[in-house]
Protein backbone atom coordinates (compact mmCIF):
# COMPACT_ATOMS: atom_id res chain seq x y z
CA UNK A 1 0.00 0.00 0.00
CA UNK A 2 1.11 3.77 -0.95
CA UNK A 3 2.53 5.56 2.45
CA UNK A 4 -0.25 8.11 3.49
CA UNK A 5 0.90 12.04 2.24
CA UNK A 6 1.27 14.43 5.15
CA UNK A 7 2.16 18.36 4.62
CA UNK A 8 4.86 19.81 6.89
CA UNK A 9 6.66 22.62 6.44
CA UNK A 10 10.68 22.89 4.82
CA UNK A 11 12.46 24.08 7.51
CA UNK A 12 10.31 21.03 9.85
CA UNK A 13 11.49 18.36 6.75
CA UNK A 14 15.29 19.32 6.99
CA UNK A 15 15.69 17.41 10.48
CA UNK A 16 16.38 13.65 10.50
CA UNK A 17 13.76 13.63 12.99
CA UNK A 18 10.61 15.79 14.04
CA UNK A 19 7.35 15.65 15.19
CA UNK A 20 3.99 15.81 13.05
CA UNK A 21 1.42 17.54 15.04
CA UNK A 22 -1.50 20.25 14.78
CA UNK A 23 -3.89 19.45 12.15
CA UNK A 24 -1.92 16.96 10.28
CA UNK A 25 -0.69 15.11 13.62
CA UNK A 26 -4.37 14.76 14.64
CA UNK A 27 -5.67 13.31 11.28
CA UNK A 28 -2.84 10.94 11.48
CA UNK A 29 -3.34 9.87 14.80
CA UNK A 30 -7.22 10.00 15.06
CA UNK A 31 -8.05 9.09 11.75
CA UNK A 32 -5.29 7.24 10.29
CA UNK A 33 -4.77 5.70 13.43
CA UNK A 34 -1.19 5.13 12.76
CA UNK A 35 1.72 3.40 14.54
CA UNK A 36 5.28 3.12 15.27
CA UNK A 37 6.86 1.49 11.92
CA UNK A 38 4.49 2.79 9.26
CA UNK A 39 5.60 4.36 6.74
CA UNK A 40 4.98 8.01 5.73
CA UNK A 41 5.59 10.58 3.31
CA UNK A 42 5.20 14.23 4.24
CA UNK A 43 6.07 17.00 1.18
CA UNK A 44 6.09 20.40 1.48
CA UNK A 45 4.36 20.87 -1.69
CA UNK A 46 6.72 22.63 -3.27
CA UNK A 47 8.87 19.60 -4.40
CA UNK A 48 10.34 18.66 -1.15
CA UNK A 49 9.08 14.99 -0.23
CA UNK A 50 10.84 13.13 2.91
CA UNK A 51 10.34 9.27 2.87
CA UNK A 52 9.77 8.48 7.22
CA UNK A 53 8.81 5.56 9.56
CA UNK A 54 6.83 6.32 12.60
CA UNK A 55 8.85 6.36 15.23
CA UNK A 56 5.98 6.95 18.25
CA UNK A 57 2.48 8.03 18.18
CA UNK A 58 0.86 10.36 21.49
CA UNK A 59 -2.74 11.67 21.23
CA UNK A 60 -2.55 14.70 17.67
CA UNK A 61 1.60 13.67 17.37
CA UNK A 62 3.38 11.50 15.24
CA UNK A 63 7.52 11.68 16.00
CA UNK A 64 8.83 10.37 12.75
CA UNK A 65 12.28 9.16 11.36
CA UNK A 66 13.24 10.72 7.69
CA UNK A 67 14.71 7.45 5.66
CA UNK A 68 15.58 9.57 2.34
CA UNK A 69 14.69 12.89 0.75
CA UNK A 70 13.89 13.94 -2.88
CA UNK A 71 13.39 16.62 -4.52
CA UNK A 72 11.03 16.85 -7.70
CA UNK A 73 11.58 19.17 -10.30
CA UNK A 74 9.33 21.73 -11.57
CA UNK A 75 7.59 21.05 -14.53
CA UNK A 76 8.83 22.89 -17.67
CA UNK A 77 5.82 23.16 -19.34
CA UNK A 78 2.76 24.24 -16.46
CA UNK A 79 -0.73 23.60 -16.80
CA UNK A 80 -3.13 26.33 -15.75
CA UNK A 81 -6.65 26.29 -15.87
CA UNK A 82 -9.21 29.38 -15.61
CA UNK A 83 -12.10 27.82 -13.94
CA UNK A 84 -15.03 29.81 -14.31
CA UNK A 85 -16.92 30.14 -11.63
CA UNK A 86 -19.69 27.57 -11.10
CA UNK A 87 -22.85 26.85 -8.54
CA UNK A 88 -23.23 25.11 -5.67
CA UNK A 89 -19.74 22.71 -4.29
CA UNK A 90 -19.00 21.87 -8.29
CA UNK A 91 -16.66 24.79 -8.15
CA UNK A 92 -14.59 22.43 -5.45
CA UNK A 93 -15.46 19.49 -7.19
CA UNK A 94 -13.48 20.92 -10.25
CA UNK A 95 -10.94 22.08 -8.44
CA UNK A 96 -10.27 18.35 -6.86
CA UNK A 97 -10.53 16.82 -10.08
CA UNK A 98 -8.29 19.02 -11.82
CA UNK A 99 -5.64 18.87 -9.08
CA UNK A 100 -5.80 14.60 -9.16
CA UNK A 101 -5.06 15.18 -13.06
CA UNK A 102 -2.12 17.33 -12.32
CA UNK A 103 -3.05 20.98 -13.27
CA UNK A 104 -0.19 23.60 -11.49
CA UNK A 105 -2.27 26.63 -11.24
CA UNK A 106 -5.80 27.24 -10.84
CA UNK A 107 -7.59 30.52 -11.64
CA UNK A 108 -10.76 31.46 -10.35
CA UNK A 109 -12.87 33.26 -13.23
CA UNK A 110 -15.88 35.71 -12.09
CA UNK A 111 -17.47 35.41 -16.06
CA UNK A 112 -19.88 37.17 -16.88
CA UNK A 113 -22.56 34.63 -17.06
CA UNK A 114 -21.38 32.77 -14.09
CA UNK A 115 -24.77 31.79 -11.86
CA UNK A 116 -22.31 31.84 -8.52
CA UNK A 117 -21.12 35.10 -7.61
CA UNK A 118 -18.55 35.62 -5.05
CA UNK A 119 -19.44 38.77 -3.40
CA UNK A 120 -16.78 40.92 -1.52
CA UNK A 121 -17.83 40.10 2.02
CA UNK A 122 -17.82 36.02 1.24
CA UNK A 123 -15.15 35.66 -1.65
CA UNK A 124 -12.52 35.24 1.52
CA UNK A 125 -14.39 32.52 2.38
CA UNK A 126 -15.22 30.71 -1.56
CA UNK A 127 -11.33 31.04 -2.11
CA UNK A 128 -10.49 29.17 1.07
CA UNK A 129 -12.84 26.42 0.15
CA UNK A 130 -10.83 25.92 -3.54
CA UNK A 131 -7.77 26.24 -2.02
CA UNK A 132 -8.62 23.62 0.91
CA UNK A 133 -9.77 21.32 -1.76
CA UNK A 134 -6.62 21.98 -3.93
CA UNK A 135 -4.57 20.62 -0.82
CA UNK A 136 -6.62 17.30 0.34
CA UNK A 137 -6.91 16.43 -3.09
CA UNK A 138 -3.09 16.78 -3.45
CA UNK A 139 -2.38 15.23 -0.63
CA UNK A 140 -4.82 12.13 -1.42
CA UNK A 141 -3.48 11.49 -5.00
CA UNK A 142 0.55 11.68 -3.56
CA UNK A 143 1.26 15.16 -5.48
CA UNK A 144 4.74 17.01 -4.30
CA UNK A 145 4.41 19.90 -6.30
CA UNK A 146 0.45 21.18 -4.79
CA UNK A 147 -1.50 23.41 -7.20
CA UNK A 148 -1.70 27.24 -6.91
CA UNK A 149 -4.95 28.59 -6.37
CA UNK A 150 -4.79 32.17 -7.44
CA UNK A 151 -6.75 35.06 -6.14
CA UNK A 152 -9.67 35.67 -8.17
CA UNK A 153 -9.58 37.36 -11.67
CA UNK A 154 -12.17 39.29 -13.92
CA UNK A 155 -12.07 39.05 -17.51
CA UNK A 156 -9.93 42.18 -17.85
CA UNK A 157 -6.82 39.97 -15.51
CA UNK A 158 -7.73 36.79 -17.83
CA UNK A 159 -6.95 38.98 -20.66
CA UNK A 160 -3.28 39.56 -19.34
CA UNK A 161 -2.69 36.12 -17.99
CA UNK A 162 -3.61 34.94 -21.74
CA UNK A 163 -1.40 37.31 -23.69
CA UNK A 164 1.42 35.96 -21.03
CA UNK A 165 0.76 32.21 -21.75
CA UNK A 166 2.96 30.39 -24.07
CA UNK A 167 -0.48 28.79 -25.48
CA UNK A 168 -4.06 29.54 -24.32
CA UNK A 169 -6.51 27.52 -25.32
CA UNK A 170 -10.24 28.53 -24.81
CA UNK A 171 -13.05 25.65 -24.71
CA UNK A 172 -15.44 26.24 -26.87
CA UNK A 173 -17.72 23.20 -28.06
CA UNK A 174 -18.54 25.20 -31.80
CA UNK A 175 -14.55 25.59 -32.64
CA UNK A 176 -13.10 24.57 -35.75
CA UNK A 177 -10.16 22.62 -33.87
CA UNK A 178 -9.90 20.06 -31.53
CA UNK A 179 -7.55 20.40 -28.35
CA UNK A 180 -6.13 16.96 -29.30
CA UNK A 181 -4.69 18.76 -32.68
CA UNK A 182 -3.26 21.13 -31.27
CA UNK A 183 0.51 21.57 -31.42
CA UNK A 184 1.54 22.48 -27.43
CA UNK A 185 4.56 24.14 -26.55
CA UNK A 186 7.40 22.31 -24.56
CA UNK A 187 8.20 25.09 -22.09
CA UNK A 188 6.38 28.03 -20.42
CA UNK A 189 2.38 28.14 -19.01
CA UNK A 190 -0.31 26.14 -21.19
CA UNK A 191 -3.79 28.12 -20.08
CA UNK A 192 -7.12 26.55 -20.40
CA UNK A 193 -9.98 28.20 -19.96
CA UNK A 194 -13.43 26.97 -18.96
CA UNK A 195 -16.38 28.83 -19.30
CA UNK A 196 -19.64 28.67 -17.03
CA UNK A 197 -22.76 27.11 -17.03
CA UNK A 198 -24.13 30.42 -19.46
CA UNK A 199 -21.35 30.08 -21.54
CA UNK A 200 -18.78 32.64 -22.75
CA UNK A 201 -20.06 35.80 -23.56
CA UNK A 202 -19.48 36.89 -27.12
CA UNK A 203 -17.58 40.18 -25.36
CA UNK A 204 -15.31 38.20 -23.68
CA UNK A 205 -14.94 35.35 -26.96
CA UNK A 206 -13.44 38.42 -28.59
CA UNK A 207 -11.65 39.87 -25.62
CA UNK A 208 -9.70 36.46 -25.07
CA UNK A 209 -8.98 35.50 -28.85
CA UNK A 210 -7.52 39.03 -29.62
CA UNK A 211 -5.12 38.13 -26.71
CA UNK A 212 -4.21 35.07 -28.21
CA UNK A 213 -6.57 32.38 -26.75
CA UNK A 214 -7.07 29.75 -29.88
CA UNK A 215 -10.85 28.22 -29.41
CA UNK A 216 -10.72 24.74 -29.21
CA UNK A 217 -13.41 21.63 -28.63
CA UNK A 218 -12.84 18.78 -26.40
CA UNK A 219 -14.87 16.10 -28.40
CA UNK A 220 -18.38 15.56 -29.67
CA UNK A 221 -20.40 15.83 -26.25
CA UNK A 222 -20.71 18.87 -24.07
CA UNK A 223 -19.07 19.22 -20.67
CA UNK A 224 -20.48 20.82 -17.29
CA UNK A 225 -18.37 23.40 -16.47
CA UNK A 226 -17.26 21.04 -13.74
CA UNK A 227 -15.86 18.42 -15.46
CA UNK A 228 -14.27 19.73 -18.50
CA UNK A 229 -10.99 21.52 -17.34
CA UNK A 230 -10.15 17.85 -16.35
CA UNK A 231 -10.69 16.58 -19.12
CA UNK A 232 -8.63 19.25 -21.05
CA UNK A 233 -5.78 18.82 -18.76
CA UNK A 234 -5.62 15.35 -19.13
CA UNK A 235 -5.74 15.74 -22.68
CA UNK A 236 -2.57 18.71 -22.36
CA UNK A 237 -0.96 16.63 -19.96
CA UNK A 238 -0.09 13.35 -22.24
CA UNK A 239 0.70 15.74 -24.92
CA UNK A 240 2.96 17.01 -22.87
CA UNK A 241 4.57 14.26 -21.91
CA UNK A 242 3.43 14.16 -18.42
CA UNK A 243 0.67 11.42 -18.19
CA UNK A 244 1.27 8.00 -19.91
Amino acid sequence: MTPPVFVGEPELLAADRFTLAGAEGRHATTVRRLAPGERVDVTDGAGLLARCVVVAARPGELELSVLERCREPAPACRVAVAQAIVKGDRGELAVELMTEVGVDVIVPWAAARSVAVWRADRADKALGRWRSSAREAAKQSRRVWFPEVTEQVATGGLVARVGAASCAVLLDPEAGYRLADLVLPVEGEILLVVGPEGGVSPAETTALTEAGAVPARLGPTILRGSTAGAVAATLVLSGCARWG
